[in-house]
Protein backbone atom coordinates (compact mmCIF):
# COMPACT_ATOMS: atom_id res chain seq x y z
CA UNK A 1 0.00 0.00 0.00
CA UNK A 2 0.82 3.78 -0.55
CA UNK A 3 2.07 5.98 2.25
CA UNK A 4 0.88 9.49 2.88
CA UNK A 5 4.60 9.97 1.26
CA UNK A 6 3.84 8.19 -1.44
CA UNK A 7 0.98 9.82 -2.62
CA UNK A 8 2.42 13.20 -1.60
CA UNK A 9 5.02 12.12 -4.31
CA UNK A 10 2.56 11.13 -6.65
CA UNK A 11 0.35 14.43 -6.28
CA UNK A 12 3.41 16.33 -6.79
CA UNK A 13 4.75 14.57 -9.54
CA UNK A 14 1.08 14.66 -11.33
CA UNK A 15 1.51 18.69 -11.11
CA UNK A 16 4.63 18.80 -12.18
CA UNK A 17 3.42 17.09 -15.14
CA UNK A 18 -0.11 19.42 -15.79
CA UNK A 19 2.48 22.37 -15.31
CA UNK A 20 5.20 20.86 -17.50
CA UNK A 21 2.53 20.03 -20.42
CA UNK A 22 1.12 23.59 -19.73
CA UNK A 23 4.82 24.76 -20.22
CA UNK A 24 4.97 23.64 -23.77
CA UNK A 25 2.02 24.47 -24.58
CA UNK A 26 2.81 27.91 -23.92
CA UNK A 27 6.23 27.97 -25.61
CA UNK A 28 4.98 26.58 -28.82
CA UNK A 29 2.26 29.22 -28.88
CA UNK A 30 5.16 31.61 -28.08
CA UNK A 31 6.60 30.49 -30.67
CA UNK A 32 3.95 30.47 -33.27
CA UNK A 33 3.70 34.19 -32.19
CA UNK A 34 7.08 34.93 -32.65
CA UNK A 35 7.54 33.49 -35.87
CA UNK A 36 4.65 35.62 -37.23
CA UNK A 37 5.76 38.51 -36.16
CA UNK A 38 8.86 38.30 -37.93
CA UNK A 39 7.35 37.68 -41.18
CA UNK A 40 5.01 40.75 -40.58
CA UNK A 41 8.02 42.79 -39.50
CA UNK A 42 9.93 40.77 -42.63
CA UNK A 43 6.88 42.27 -44.75
CA UNK A 44 6.65 45.43 -43.27
CA UNK A 45 10.54 46.19 -44.19
CA UNK A 46 9.39 45.03 -47.65
CA UNK A 47 6.92 47.26 -48.58
CA UNK A 48 8.58 50.03 -46.52
CA UNK A 49 11.79 50.17 -49.05
CA UNK A 50 9.59 51.54 -52.06
CA UNK A 51 7.24 53.44 -49.76
CA UNK A 52 10.34 55.41 -48.63
CA UNK A 53 11.95 55.66 -51.97
CA UNK A 54 8.58 57.14 -53.60
CA UNK A 55 8.62 59.56 -50.46
CA UNK A 56 11.96 60.27 -51.71
CA UNK A 57 11.45 61.13 -55.03
CA UNK A 58 8.35 62.98 -53.69
CA UNK A 59 10.48 65.46 -51.85
CA UNK A 60 12.86 66.04 -54.53
CA UNK A 61 10.22 66.59 -57.23
CA UNK A 62 8.54 69.10 -54.31
CA UNK A 63 11.58 70.50 -53.98
CA UNK A 64 12.32 71.15 -57.78
CA UNK A 65 9.15 72.79 -57.65
CA UNK A 66 9.76 75.05 -55.03
CA UNK A 67 12.77 76.39 -56.63
CA UNK A 68 10.31 76.93 -59.87
CA UNK A 69 8.07 78.96 -57.60
CA UNK A 70 10.52 80.73 -55.84
CA UNK A 71 12.12 81.84 -59.73
CA UNK A 72 8.51 82.73 -60.61
CA UNK A 73 8.12 84.41 -57.38
CA UNK A 74 10.81 86.99 -58.39
CA UNK A 75 10.11 87.04 -62.15
CA UNK A 76 6.07 88.58 -60.60
CA UNK A 77 8.23 90.62 -58.26
CA UNK A 78 10.03 92.42 -60.77
CA UNK A 79 7.36 92.82 -63.20
CA UNK A 80 5.37 94.41 -60.20
CA UNK A 81 8.48 96.67 -59.80
CA UNK A 82 8.02 97.28 -63.83
CA UNK A 83 5.03 98.16 -63.75
CA UNK A 84 4.96 100.83 -61.26
CA UNK A 85 7.97 102.59 -62.53
CA UNK A 86 5.61 102.63 -65.92
CA UNK A 87 2.44 103.48 -63.94
CA UNK A 88 4.49 106.46 -61.44
CA UNK A 89 6.40 107.66 -65.62
CA UNK A 90 2.80 107.35 -67.04
CA UNK A 91 1.28 109.48 -64.57
CA UNK A 92 4.17 112.12 -64.52
CA UNK A 93 4.33 112.09 -67.99
CA UNK A 94 -0.25 112.16 -68.46
CA UNK A 95 -0.93 114.01 -65.37
CA UNK A 96 0.81 117.30 -66.15
CA UNK A 97 -0.36 118.07 -69.15
CA UNK A 98 -4.64 116.91 -68.68
CA UNK A 99 -4.26 119.25 -65.51
CA UNK A 100 -2.87 122.29 -67.90
CA UNK A 101 -5.66 120.93 -70.48
CA UNK A 102 -8.21 120.79 -67.76
CA UNK A 103 -7.50 124.27 -66.35
CA UNK A 104 -7.06 125.72 -69.70
CA UNK A 105 -10.83 124.26 -70.20
CA UNK A 106 -12.00 125.70 -67.53
CA UNK A 107 -10.70 129.38 -68.18
CA UNK A 108 -11.90 129.01 -71.47
CA UNK A 109 -15.61 128.42 -69.79
CA UNK A 110 -15.09 130.37 -67.24
CA UNK A 111 -14.46 133.29 -69.88
CA UNK A 112 -17.42 132.36 -72.22
CA UNK A 113 -19.52 132.20 -69.49
CA UNK A 114 -19.01 136.03 -68.72
CA UNK A 115 -19.15 136.81 -72.32
CA UNK A 116 -22.55 135.25 -72.68
CA UNK A 117 -23.51 136.84 -69.07
CA UNK A 118 -22.14 140.22 -70.63
CA UNK A 119 -23.73 139.89 -73.75
CA UNK A 120 -26.64 139.18 -71.69
CA UNK A 121 -26.74 142.23 -69.94
CA UNK A 122 -25.81 144.41 -72.91
CA UNK A 123 -29.27 142.97 -74.99
CA UNK A 124 -31.05 144.15 -71.36
CA UNK A 125 -29.39 147.56 -71.64
CA UNK A 126 -30.15 147.68 -74.91
CA UNK A 127 -33.91 146.64 -74.99
CA UNK A 128 -34.16 148.86 -71.91
CA UNK A 129 -32.90 152.21 -73.78
CA UNK A 130 -35.47 151.84 -76.66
Amino acid sequence: MLTAGDVAALIAAVVWTVLVAFMCVALVKLTRLLSETTKVVAEFGERTRPMLDDVATTVERTGASLDRVEEITANVATATEDVSTVTALTRSVVSGPLVKAASLSYGVRKVLGQRRALALVRNRRRKERR
